[in-house]
């Protein structure tokens, strides 16, 4: 095989605010200034998405240019000399964040993002007057994409981000309309179209204008109420990516933490979504061994604890749904766990419970009123918090996260196994339930090598489409995982080749879900992923099949009648997106 040689990018020196700095042949001037510690405020720049220079809150002065330069969108060069904090440049950033603030109606107060808004930080900054210009916004419609995700057009700073992060995901469900000043983003209204509620929208909007919608404050009250059992669960990929928003390094293990903060808010019992994981897994394997023992079993399976691929599927391409396992998702998995056999124990009544699920997911929140996944007649999960919703919380509260000692989870369910904990990213659905189905179709004994295989890594990565041909039992299985929807439609000519297909919305898979921590790149889901690997490696148990608190939970479903009550679902064509818009005259 042929050694790749991979090129190093030319390099030289060029002047940034008068001092000589090392640049390299193709970045930014925003790149070059951040990386050599010098800030720039920018608004419509995210380094996963093309360069729009549309805020122009990043103007630099370049020697020899007559006009400012937006920085994002200006490749350095040789000889250059760049001046990133004078007056002028000064001055023009203000007006630029002015007029921004002229299409942003201030309901600070009253935002979940007050705490960690980039817009407020910078106007503070700079000394803005933020009423100069009078708001042109204030009569636009907010868009409320199920209980999901909304977009308020009151909050637009036209970046169009959010449309990207759409076309991105193969959906392309939101559009521009309108001319000049009185362009705005709306939904489609062609019925070919339907938000699929995964997020990308609000994970890459810089202002809170595209974001989920707000439990928090309901919850809050809720809290304080008696007569209820209020308990949490929160997921894998949560543990890796809430420590950011207090500083923290990216991929920081904060499960204790985060036990410590939720207690201090108020909830009665902590859960760990892993145990949950596990049941997921569980079934999803068994179910693969079904399909092998069934000579008229539909190939390939494919995973479906994603709510936002499932919605898709249901939308878009319906005659794949006999494909997808009936495996529940872990968060309603764990719900059913705790609902029907946690209350049973605890001598509590099934409605005198509320149950929170904290995960990285807005399409969840969608998923958690699905009328099919209900217990006598009430939602398993009655609330449903983005990992932004509760630093928001934590933050209110004034709880110093970062300085709490390490809380321990409810003793009747465990941490699950280290197979629950890569859940988090992608191709890790795919590898938990491998690990299980490894042990399952290998005789012990007779194949040393079978019997071993814990690891799967072909299926890791943040690759678009990853495939892989594993042998197990002495037959080759073909798989593929695809690695955010915008993929989905290069795999589908090739669908019926492979055996297994793990399909996760968001890129990064629930690492670089809609409600995830902001700013949320490339290269911080590959920190946050080797942290959910790193909890892999020191678990002690690392196979969903091998949790015996679990099994307990599993085999009392199953004795019970409550298989298809607790741990399986169904799915059905979908006519589109459940859509509602309000005028908001405030």
């Amino acid at each position: 095989m042929k050694k790749i040689i991979k090129k190093e990018p030319k390099t030289f020196k060029i002047k940034l605010n008068g001092k000589l700095v090392l640049a390299y042949e193709g970045e930014t001037v925003l790149t070059l200034a951040r990386r050599n510690k010098i800030n720039i405020p920018s608004f419509c720049y995210h380094p996963d998405l093309s360069v729009k220079a549309n805020c122009r809150v990043c103007v630099v002065e370049i020697k020899g240019s007559v006009k400012l330069k937006t920085s994002c969108s200006t490749l350095v060069e040789e000889g250059m000399e760049i001046i990133t904090d004078n007056e002028r440049v000064k001055k023009a950033r203000e007006t630029n964040l002015e007029l921004i603030y002229a299409s942003h109606v201030e309901r600070c107060g009253g935002c979940s993002y007050r705490f960690d808004c980039n817009l407020l930080s910078t106007a503070k900054e700079y000394d803005l007057e933020v009423s100069r210009f009078k708001d042109r916004k204030k009569t636009r419609k907010t868009y409320k994409f199920a209980n999901a995700v909304e977009i308020d057009g009151t909050q637009c700073i036209d970046c169009r981000n959010c449309l990207e992060a759409c076309v991105n995901q193969g959906i392309s469900y939101l559009e521009l309309s309108g001319k000049g000043i009185d362009q705005e983003i709306v939904p489609k209204k062609d019925k070919k179209f339907a938000c699929v509620y995964c997020g990308q929208c609000a994970l890459h909007c810089p202002v809170a204008s595209a974001q989920e919608q707000d439990q928090s404050l309901e919850l809050e009250k809720l809290l304080k109420l008696k007569g209820k059992t209020v308990v949490v669960q929160f997921a894998p990929a949560v543990r890796v990516s809430l420590g950011e928003s207090f500083g923290l390094p990216y991929g920081t293990n904060c499960e204790g933490k985060i036990v410590s903060a939720l207690k201090k808010l108020g909830f009665n019992y902590i859960f760990d979504i892993n145990f949950a994981a596990d049941i997921t897994t569980m079934t999803e394997a068994e179910e693969f061994m079904e399909r092998l023992a069934d000579k008229k079993a539909i190939w390939p399976m494919t995973t479906s604890c994603c709510p936002a691929w499932v919605a898709y599927a249901e939308f878009y391409h319906p005659e794949l749904l006999p494909h997808l396992t009936t495996a529940r998702s872990p968060h309603i998995h764990g719900g059913g766990a705790i609902k029907a056999y946690w209350a049973k124990k605890k001598n509590l009544k099934a409605e005198d419970i509320i149950v929170v699920s904290v995960v990285p997911c807005t399409a969840k929140k969608y998923e958690a009123i699905r009328p099919e996944l209900k217990y006598k007649g009430k939602p398993l999960v009655d609330f449903v918090l983005t990992t932004r919703e509760l630093a928001f919380l934590i933050k209110k509260n004034r709880i110093d996260f970062v300085n709490l000692p390490d809380g321990k989870l409810e003793p009747m369910f465990n941490a699950g196994s280290g197979a629950a904990a890569i859940y988090g990213a992608s191709g890790g659905v795919m590898e938990s339930a491998l690990r299980s189905v490894a042990s399952f179709v290998c005789e012990k004994g007779k194949d040393p090598l079978c019997d071993a295989r814990l690891e799967f890594k072909e299926v890791r990565g943040l690759e678009g489409i990853k495939e892989a041909e594993v042998k197990l039992g002495g037959k080759k299985y073909k798989l593929a995982v695809v690695n955010g929807l915008g993929n989905f439609s290069k795999l589908l000519p090739n669908f019926s080749k492979y055996h297994y297909i793990e399909v996760m919305a968001c890129p990064g898979g629930c690492l670089g879900g809609g409600g995830q921590p902001i700013p949320t790149t490339k290269a911080i889901k590959e920190k946050r992923m080797a942290g959910l690997y790193n909890l892999d490696k020191k678990r002690t148990i690392r196979r969903a099949h091998e949790n015996k608190e679990m099994l307990a939970f599993y085999n009392f479903a199953k004795e019970n009648g409550l298989a298809k009550q607790l741990l399986h679902t169904g799915f059905k064509k979908s006519k589109g997106s459940i859509l509602t818009s309000t005028k908001d005259n405030n």
